[in-house]
């Protein structure tokens, strides 16, 4: 077993034991601590798939990160309500399952990334990022001023979703649900990365212009992305939702756009466990700097700056460089 096996094989471990570590040592919080990362590293992921994969940057994944929560808590509150989510062009009823609130935050963040991208894609470059960021901030204001659901106040989720035997109110089962579906993530991106899509959107990211001409159907292949990339984000915003139990248009800002770009650039754009590993070291850097300054973005940016500068495949791609080279 070469060395990076090793390393991935101890932080399952790791991983699988925290919540009884946690539990002996009386660290209970460092449960909440590690399903937060776990979220954000989902989200980091999603974006990897157009970012990193196929060279997209967008600054307006928030859009979908918050849209997803906002539609797990306001199911959630017609559920509680007894009241339908809408009666026109037929009924819908809220809930609070998470096997129907899930996949329908998913749906309706797929939905929108279809929309965006295909108006987003129909630019490149700098253009792509500035309306990406237009259509995150259209959807800000449009929560800011949606005052049925709290507007810039946010909305309280009266309860977490109900997920069949598991108790998620029980911050440990809550972790090993998010576990379970970062792992789901992590083997999908490592199987179609090298899969004839996965390749195909990381030629299209070299070399556009040749791709079509070999006759790939190039806007369409990262238009799937894009909606595979918003659907997966959604999902992270909807675990993110049931994590606080509370969502904000700040789920949607422009700076929580910018914190998972910055997780995916530090962690290892176009790897597999870069938006995993990214995820954490922001966490950890953005505790320990906090506790210096409220400030703590001025002494982040140079490191992150020295981060891009020394190890260009992101913090990942060195430690797994430097490991190949010894095992």
């Amino acid at each position: 077993m070469n060395l990076r096996r090793a390393l991935l094989f101890g932080g399952l471990a790791f991983a699988l034991l925290l919540p009884l570590l946690a539990g002996a040592l009386g660290l209970d919080y460092a449960v909440g601590i590690a399903t937060r990362i776990l979220i954000l590293a989902l989200a980091g992921i999603g974006l990897n798939l157009i970012l990193g994969y196929g060279g997209m940057i967008s600054f307006g994944h928030a859009a979908f990160f918050g849209l997803g929560g906002y539609v797990v808590a306001i199911l959630s509150r017609h559920e509680m309500r007894g009241e339908p989510f809408m009666t026109w062009p037929f009924e819908v009823a809220g809930t609070d399952q998470a096997i129907l609130a899930w996949p329908a935050a998913m749906l309706a963040c797929a939905l929108a990334a279809l929309v965006i991208g295909a108006i987003s894609l129909r630019t490149s470059g700098l253009y792509f990022i500035m309306i990406t960021l237009a259509f995150a901030q259209m959807l800000f204001f449009f929560f800011v001023s949606l005052e049925t659901y709290g507007g810039d106040d946010g909305l309280s989720l009266l309860s977490r979703s109900a997920a069949g035997p598991l108790d998620l109110h029980d911050p440990a089962q809550f972790y090993y649900l998010v576990l379970v579906l970062v792992l789901i993530a992590l083997l999908a991106t490592a199987r179609w990365a090298n899969a004839r899509f996965g390749l195909a959107l990381q030629g299209i990211r070299d070399n556009e212009r040749r791709m079509r001409a070999l006759g790939f159907a190039t806007t369409r292949t990262k238009l799937t992305a894009f909606v595979i990339s918003g659907a997966i984000v959604g999902l992270a915003g909807a675990l993110m939702v049931n994590h606080t139990e509370f969502v904000s248009p700040a789920f949607l800002s422009w700076q929580r756009s910018g914190e998972i770009l910055v997780i995916v650039v530090l962690g290892g754009m176009g790897t597999v466990f870069g938006p995993l590993a990214g995820a954490v070291v922001f966490f950890m850097l953005e505790e320990v700097l906090s506790q210096w300054t409220q400030h703590w973005m001025v002494i982040f940016g140079p490191l992150l700056v020295l981060a891009v500068l020394f190890a260009k495949q992101g913090l990942w791609g060195l430690v797994a460089a430097k490991l190949d080279r010894r095992g």
